[in-house]
């Protein structure tokens, strides 16, 4: 069984709620940010979930030069760290350089290794450093017992404090697929929480030319089969028009489907829950 991860006052693993990390993927203004942490805080009080809020101030990996990027590091760790403040919530934000991390981490709660950068050797040392919660995104080329490598790199310097995101593995061209069994070969392999990212799973990387396609009509399937194959916690991008979303809008989720999802997940869990402590 996974171990017990303490990211500020929330628990994620072993035998504790499920975890939500949710967010737009990338800060397009304050307001419409700080309006869509406020909203996912509601309903996640209401269903008495954990929330961790996830936004990027830069999207260092885009498919095109012509591609929204966000309002880079000093602007957006300003915009996270009025949120953080005003709605008194843990911030999850990911860093693409070593000279990123130090400003990064006086703001952001779970700093996150994007999954491109997963064998980035220095920038890992870098974040693990730090002694923050080290959220590492898997690597679409990698195979699930592989992401030891990584996890041995943040032990390394006695961080210990670290999850594993599961995003799907690529599948030919164009096309992401998520293979359950990860889940349970992480877990073993690592002894890490495993978050799943059910909306990057559906991500279609470069598959519409210049930006990335996808298809949020299985972002709740995907994410109610993970909840059922035991990870600690759902990675969901979302946004209030994903069709209208300046980055990653077509594999994003619809706030306002958010409320029935999590209220699935939730019975989900808790059935998962009470199975094995009934075994």
């Amino acid at each position: 069984m996974n171990s017990l991860v303490k990211a500020g006052n929330i628990s994620i693993g072993k035998d504790q709620p499920l975890v939500l990390i949710s967010g737009p993927c990338v800060i397009e203004d304050y307001e419409t940010t700080f309006n869509t942490a406020s909203f996912i805080k509601k309903i996640t009080h209401k269903l008495d979930i954990p929330f961790i809020f996830k936004a990027s101030y830069d999207k260092a990996n885009r498919t095109s030069i012509n591609s929204f990027r966000g309002p880079g590091i000093k602007e957006g760790l300003k915009i996270l760290a009025q949120i953080k403040k005003d709605l008194g919530i843990q911030i999850l934000s990911d860093v693409h350089s070593i000279n990123e991390v130090e400003a990064a981490a006086q703001v952001i709660d779970i700093i996150q290794i994007p999954a491109f950068l997963c064998r980035q050797t220095d920038l890992i040392l870098e974040v693990a450093k730090t002694q923050k919660t080290v959220n590492i995104k898997k690597g679409q080329f990698l195979s699930p017992g592989d992401i030891v490598n990584t996890v041995e790199k943040v032990t390394s310097t006695g961080n210990n404090s670290i999850l594993i995101t599961e995003r799907g593995t690529c599948f030919g061209y164009n096309n992401l697929v998520v293979d359950f069994r990860s889940i349970k070969i992480i877990q073993d392999a690592t002894g890490c929480p495993v978050i799943f990212d059910a909306t990057h799973s559906v991500q279609l990387p470069s598959g519409d030319g210049t930006s990335s396609g996808g298809d949020r009509r299985f972002v709740p399937l995907l994410s109610k089969a993970a909840v059922a194959a035991g990870v600690s916690g759902i990675f969901l991008e979302v946004h209030q028009d994903p069709d209208k979303a300046l980055c990653d809008g077509p594999n994003s989720l619809k706030l306002d489907d958010l409320f029935e999802l999590l209220s699935n997940l939730k019975e989900i869990k808790n059935a998962v829950s009470c199975k094995r402590n009934s075994t």
